[in-house]
Formats: C-alpha cells, structure tokens, sequence
C-alpha cells in the first residue's frame, strides 16, 4: 500500500497570509497528510490550538503522525468533512478561530493509490470516494448509469472538456456491451473518443474527464460556497481565510464568494440613504490570487496550478446571516 504523502503547495505564502501567532486558535479543514497543519501547529505554540478536518481516514492517520511530535495535546483531529465546520467548532468547544486553511488539492497518495481510482494513470477500480465509508456513489456508478446528457454536462461543468459530448456517446455505446469498471477501461474510451489531433497536444487526454468525475462524486462545488461563508463567518474578527485552489471551477468560486463577502451596500445609487443594511464581512487579501514561483514548481510540478486566495474578517455575522 502506498504511503500517505501530499507535498503542502504554497506552504510559506499561504503561513504568511494566515499571520500566525503563538496563542492564536487554527482550522485546517482539509488536513491530508498534515503538511500545512504541522508548520502552523508550529507557529501558534505555544499557547495555540489547532483544528485538524479531513473525510479521509488514511489521511488523519499521517496527520496524526505528522503533529504528535509537534504538539500533543494542542490539536484535535476530526474525522468529518469540512462543511460540517461550524458543527465542529461547536462539538469541540472552540472559540472563533483566527486562521482557517482550505487546501482544494488531491493529495499525491490519492492520486498514485490505484484503489482509490483517481487517477488516470493508476489502474483500479472506478471509485473516486474520498470518503468511502460513508459515500455510496462511485465514479463506476456515475459512468454507467447516468444519461449520456447528464455524463456530459459533468465532464463540461466540472471539466471544461470541449470533447464532453463525445465522449458521453462513446461511453454510452461502450457500457451497452459490458460495464466499464476500471481506471484504464474509462481512459482507453476516452482515447478513442478523441480525436487523435486533438490528443496529440496538451495535458493527458483523460485528465478532464477523471477531475470532473471525482468533483461529482463528491460534490465538492456544491459544498465549497457556503463552506467558504461559513468559515467566514466562523472567523474571529481580524481573522483571516486561506483558500488554495487547483483549477478555474473553484477558482471562481472563491473569487466570487470573496467578493459577495467584501461587499457592503447594494441600494440603487439615486436611493439618499442605505436601506439594504448590507455590510461587508471583511476584506480580500489577494486582488490576484498568489501561484507558485517558478522553484517550487519544479520541485512539485502537481504545485504548477495552485492558486491562493485570501480574505480578513473585519464584521460580525455575513450580510445575511448565513
């Protein structure tokens, strides 16, 4: 079985715009293998407190590794997803935290376990879970059951795949003659549905069709809006929200949700006063989002598409209590 390992992408960028401190109360709602929780463990001890959120197992197990020798007894780890955040907090009796990381990246055991089936070029089975103990649909149960117009519509909205309608038509003749159940059975249709110009350029063939997959399977869209809200409003005032992101889907949605967060007022403008009681929740940090310098992707070249974002609170509750 293959070790958990997850290089941390943007870690000193991403411990700078947190503004860490001894003493201060952190999340990291997508621990993996702990490698940005460790260097923030470090950084709020003494005195700190950190939250550790993962929905895989393997990965608290290696997170659990990773922070013992740092600081037991400062951390918690906890076996959940991180829309639950505020229901965590609460579980824990934690005050409003002052940092609060999301890191929307697969971790390189993810991607190399075959078990697991995210990867393209691992063969095993067309699962895709992150949490396979609690989530029933798999990415086998997606590619075989779903319409053609519905696989399609996930490889477009997730994937941005120009290709998405063909290969839902290729897919939908193969699965009539047997099942497609594996990593390599999926890739190899998607081969054929594309043309051969076209897959002589650019990234692997399969790499869109696998990434809007696994963002199905987990629903990770749908979760991350009013995640990115509920952090916020979660934060201490003056804390500060660190979102990493791997690709323009989720991207836009933090720089949206930022944006809504970091907007007041939204009367009409001939209006001689405010009426909406709309106050912005905070500030965005980051105009542009931070990427990888030109040293850490060549060390980590899975680092190539990360983007940082970041936000301070500034107010209270969001502008309509969510």
């Amino acid at each position: 079985m293959t070790a958990f390992s997850h290089a941390p992408v943007l870690l000193e960028p991403t411990l700078a715009l947190l503004a860490l401190a001894p003493g201060m109360t952190a999340v990291d709602c997508t621990v993996g293998g702990g490698g940005h929780a460790r260097r923030i463990l470090e950084a709020i001890l003494p005195g700190g407190r950190l939250i550790g959120i993962d929905q895989d197992q393997r990965a608290l197990a290696a997170a659990e590794d990773a922070l013992r020798p740092v600081g037991a007894g400062h951390y918690r780890l906890v076996y959940s997803n991180f829309a639950r955040l505020r229901a965590i907090l609460r579980e824990n009796d934690c005050p409003p935290p002052q940092a609060i990381l999301l890191d929307l990246g697969v971790s390189a055991y993810q991607l190399t376990e075959g078990g697991r089936g995210f990867s393209y070029q691992q063969e095993g089975p067309l699962d895709m879970r992150m949490d396979p103990g609690r989530q029933e649909i798999t990415a086998a149960a997606l590619v075989n059951q779903g319409t053609e117009r519905d696989l399609a519509g996930i490889f477009w909205r997730y994937g941005e795949e120009r290709w998405s309608e063909r290969i839902a038509q290729f897919i939908g003749a193969e699965r009539k003659k047997a099942p497609i159940e594996t990593t390599s059975q999926l890739t190899t249709v998607i081969k054929k549905a594309i043309p051969a110009g076209a897959r002589a350029t650019g990234h692997h063939p399969a790499k869109r069709v696998f990434q809007a997959l696994r963002i199905a399977v987990n629903g990770e869209v749908e979760l991350l809006e009013q995640a990115l809200r509920d952090a916020a409003a979660a934060l201490a005032v003056d804390g500060r929200l660190a979102v990493i992101t791997f690709h323009s889907l989720e991207d836009r949605i933090v720089k949206k949700t930022f944006q809504s967060l970091a907007t007041g007022c939204i009367c009409p403008k001939d209006l001689p006063a405010c009426v909406c009681g709309r106050r912005p929740v905070g500030r965005i940090l980051t105009p542009k989002p931070i990427v990888p310098d030109e040293a850490e992707t060549r060390a980590n070249p899975r680092s190539r598409s990360g983007k940082l974002r970041g936000f301070r609170k500034t107010a209270g509750e969001n502008q309509d209590g969510r």
